[in-house]
């Protein structure tokens, strides 16, 4: 005679709202070591540029690197996607991002692991859903920062009837200032190669409210975002289970955001190929959901130029990348003469790269 036990004790069904706590520190499960093999998957996923992350020599002899760092946006995803079970596994949607800053370079072979702080909470109207704000620190395996950033996200209440907490809402800078900026140890800019990097544009040829259309457009496809989502061990219902979101509020999965930025950063090459390091998350919201069949564009402004303390050889510009979706960005879509978004924007991201100077 065979006997079941019961398992719901054993399983993790995700936080709800009314389960975070003011202060709560979260110690995330599965580190992960990123892999040559992860690079390349990424590659293949997005068709990332950018010479500093493609080449182990062009990192030595133009940057004075150790060899070819991953993507920020790749570790961003990796760091990110380990809170995923016990902050958003239960969301309705990722809302938004603040004071990212990107502090050591991640190379193949380290092992990021994440933690995270419950910032903030308010409590929706009509009480079936909650905004969580958590601050999430990802780290290496010699327990160096890799990135510190905050995010907000929209989580299901599971008990319509429980409390609503104090609203707290934190008080987040809107941009990174320069002198918080990190910029790699031992960086060496005088032999920075510009047609191996693909652009004769340096910093000192951008000016703040410059547009650029990226021009490109890429189409994404149901195998993209499924293997992203595993990619980054994302395990969020709303990106990968169909069963369950055909009866949820789109009727199918919806795309991570994350993906978007990713693809926004690798069309950006085109105008930004110089932009060899994404240095903070200023703010960024996903302003509407993105599924497969949709084409991604993307244009750039420059929202300002900054010199960084002690580095007269780069500078940093913050900018404001707006993806599409549908729509080419050859007349900047943005925002309405009422304020509000253009139907077709889907992402409007605020960061900032360095870049060399020109001398």
């Amino acid at each position: 005679m065979s006997t079941r036990t019961n398992s719901s004790i054993k399983t993790n069904p995700g936080n709800y709202f009314e389960d975070f706590k003011m202060g709560q520190e979260i110690v995330h499960a599965t580190p992960r070591t990123i892999t040559h093999g992860d690079v390349s998957l990424y590659t293949a996923l997005y068709g990332m540029r950018f010479a500093t992350n493609s080449s182990d020599e062009f990192a030595r002899t133009a940057l004075g690197l150790e060899r070819a760092p991953v993507d920020d946006m790749l570790a961003f995803h990796m760091v990110f996607g380990k809170t995923v079970p016990d902050i958003s596994l239960n969301a309705v949607a990722n809302l938004g991002y603040a004071n990212g800053k990107f502090v050591e370079p991640v190379y193949p072979g380290d092992t990021v692991t994440t933690t995270s702080t419950v910032l903030g909470l308010h409590e929706n109207k009509g009480g079936k859903t909650g905004v969580v704000h958590v601050r999430s620190v990802g780290v290496n395996q010699r327990r160096e920062t890799v990135l510190d950033y905050v995010r907000w996200v929209m989580v299901r209440k599971q008990d319509k009837d429980s409390p609503a907490p104090d609203t707290i809402v934190p008080d987040l800078p809107k941009a990174v200032d320069a002198d918080d900026l990190t910029v790699p140890d031992n960086l060496q800019i005088e032999n920075y190669d510009a047609a191996l990097a693909g652009s004769p544009h340096f910093w000192e040829d951008y000016e703040k409210g410059e547009k650029i259309d990226h021009v490109d457009g890429m189409t994404i496809e149901e195998s993209d975002h499924m293997l992203a989502t595993r990619l980054y061990q994302n395990t969020a219902k709303v990106h990968f289970n169909q069963h369950t979101e055909r009866v949820g509020f789109f009727g199918r999965r919806i795309i991570y955001g994350g993906h978007i930025i990713s693809l926004a950063r690798s069309l950006s090459f085109n105008g930004l190929a110089n932009a060899f390091k994404v240095a903070a998350i200023n703010g960024g919201r996903h302003v509407a959901p993105t599924f497969a069949g949709h084409t991604v564009y993307a244009w750039s402004e420059v929202l300002d130029t900054m010199e960084v303390p002690g580095h007269a050889d780069l500078g940093a510009l913050r900018l404001r990348t707006v993806a599409t979706k549908d729509n080419a960005c050859t007349e900047f879509p943005y925002k309405t003469e009422e304020g509000k978004y253009d139907l077709s924007v889907v992402l409007d991201f605020d960061y900032t790269v360095l870049m060399p100077k020109r001398n």
